[in-house]
């Protein structure tokens, strides 16, 4: 006889329902670890940096920026300066030399130089420096309490111009790599340079420019950026706006929105020529290979992020496909963007 005992039918039943009920919970764990190879995830990268550093106010980490030639991570700690990282945010450690201090409070506060190896930090409540060599060496401003700024880099990288923070907007000027600085007019709330001759900036309507060290503007745009600080590559002048990006390749004579009309505001980030960049908006990371014709979502913000002017800082390298987020009082985070299988 097939059953011995009237609940034997009973028991099978009961353990066939038992054994589906392993396999669909098998299956679905299977499931789950494709879907997070397929959408990879924020990781934070700082947390073994914070407890080993005591940050002050906010606490956590405040900016972050990649060495382009490289693919270095730097990290800012407020009060506790510059962080580098040369293992894509794996091991951190302190390059400034105790030279930086402070916290940014906008992604805008650490300019990069697009080709490589230069960085300068305008920090506030602490010190500002920079750096000509990968964080190796770091020199002193001689004046700090900035909000952002930006650095003439393909001029020589000896003129800043900065804004100061809670003075109504004012603008300063250095032609001397940060050891000299003159107040200039209030009221700016974006700024840029190509050189000294070729400053502009925006007082919330439009853009203006200077070509006598901001003794006098004249109006060359009726566009308002959304970005604090204008990016210059190989040349071209470029502004995020709400409508798409606003280019200049006459040193900011005249502007023009080029390229599909999407809303952005930090960046852009260059990647391997003049027509790859990335932006950051509202959607996350938006990249363009054809110098913005067509733009593609390639990573969404963190959890709890915003691309407002105060906190959030964004960085990303192009040669390993990784993306960097910062702000205020929280955790930096990595994303890596998975690669698409070859044809």
């Amino acid at each position: 006889m097939l059953f011995h005992h009237p609940n034997d039918a009973v028991d099978l039943q009961y353990a066939m329902r038992r054994f589906v009920w392993l396999l669909g919970l098998l299956i679905a764990g299977w499931t789950a670890v494709a879907r997070a190879d397929e959408h990879p995830q924020w990781v934070p990268i700082s947390r073994e940096v914070v407890a080993q550093a005591k940050p002050g106010y906010p606490g956590k980490t405040s900016g972050v920026a990649i060495e382009p030639a490289t693919g270095d991570v730097f990290l800012v700690v407020p009060d506790q300066g510059i962080w580098k990282s040369t293992d894509h945010g794996k091991s951190f450690a302190r390059v400034d030399g105790g030279r930086v201090s402070g916290r940014c409070e906008s992604g805008f506060a650490l300019d990069i130089d697009p080709a490589g190896r230069r960085m300068m930090c305008f920090m506030i409540y602490g010190a500002s420096a920079g750096t000509t060599d990968g964080g190796k060496t770091w020199t002193a401003s001689r004046t700090t309490h900035l909000d952002f700024g930006a650095v003439d880099w393909e001029a020589g990288g000896k003129c800043l111009v900065a804004l100061r923070h809670e003075s109504g907007g004012q603008l300063c000027l250095s032609d001397d790599e940060a050891q000299t600085w003159t107040n200039l007019d209030s009221g700016f709330v974006a700024i840029g340079i190509f050189d000294q001759h070729a400053i502009v900036a925006s007082r919330g309507k439009g853009i203006v420019r200077s070509e006598d060290g901001g003794k006098t503007w004249s109006q060359v745009s009726d566009v308002e950026p959304a970005g604090r600080v204008m990016r210059v590559h190989h040349g071209i002048g470029y502004w995020t706006t709400d409508r798409g990006l606003l280019v200049s390749r006459d040193r900011g004579q005249t502007w023009s929105v080029e390229g599909m009309p999407i809303s952005a505001v930090f960046g852009p980030l260059f990647g391997r020529n003049s027509l790859h960049m990335v932006v950051v908006g509202k959607q996350g990371f938006l990249e363009t290979t054809d110098g913005g014709k067509t733009w593609e979502v390639v990573a969404p913000l963190p959890t709890d992020f915003h691309v407002g002017f105060v906190g959030p800082s964004f960085a990303w390298d192009p040669a390993s496909n990784v993306f960097y987020a910062s702000t205020m009082g929280k955790d930096t985070f990595r994303f890596e963007r998975p690669q698409k299988p070859k044809p």
